[in-house]
């Protein structure tokens, strides 16, 4: 009897032992399923909580910006968001936050149609790297770039303003108006 107690607490010491010698990574804490409303090209907010979610590592057109094929206008901005709303309407949508930043949590993001949403808009071509991003995602995100670049997809058929370089045009503007 106490020979198979001993064998009892000696095969619990081992379990003990192995489950604390396992390397569990700390991932950043993914969101539970959640419906979603577009905000812009790359941000969405939560119907529920109202949580503001920016996907990671990428920007795209503002609202109201065009591109330019071939001496023609289209509105890469509308097409952006139009994008983002049919991969995310009516269908459920989930978040690894990898921090807040300026009220929103920026955010690598998918739905049931979409494994990562910033790399598909990526390869459509709808989307750009962020010149300021780091990390392992982002140097995957150039490649997905590059790739609909050389394939002229999307905005890389066209003529465009980075967006961030519109921004500082349009507060410059509006600095200068006051």
């Amino acid at each position: 009897m106490l020979i198979s107690l001993l064998a009892v607490g000696l095969r619990l010491s081992v379990a003990s032992a192995e489950e604390a010698s396992v390397y569990t990574p700390q991932s950043a804490l993914q969101s539970t399923p959640m419906r979603v409303e577009v905000i812009d090209a790359t941000s969405f907010r939560d119907i529920e909580t109202g949580a503001r979610y920016r996907l990671y590592g990428v920007d795209s057109c503002l609202a109201m910006q065009t591109a330019n094929l071939n001496r023609q206008s289209w509105p890469c901005g509308a097409v952006a968001i139009a994008w983002l709303t049919n991969a995310t309407l009516g269908k459920w949508v989930s978040c690894n936050a990898l921090r807040e930043t300026a009220g929103q949590l920026l955010s690598r993001c998918a739905s049931s149609e979409h494994q990562d949403l910033a790399a598909d808009m990526l390869k459509e071509g709808l989307a750009i790297v962020l010149p300021i991003a780091e990390g392992q995602e982002v140097r995957a995100y150039s490649q997905l770039q590059d790739q609909a670049r050389k394939q002229y997809k999307g905005l890389w058929s066209s003529q465009f303003m980075m967006p961030w370089d519109l921004r500082a045009k349009q507060a410059e503007g509006s600095a200068s108006s006051r």
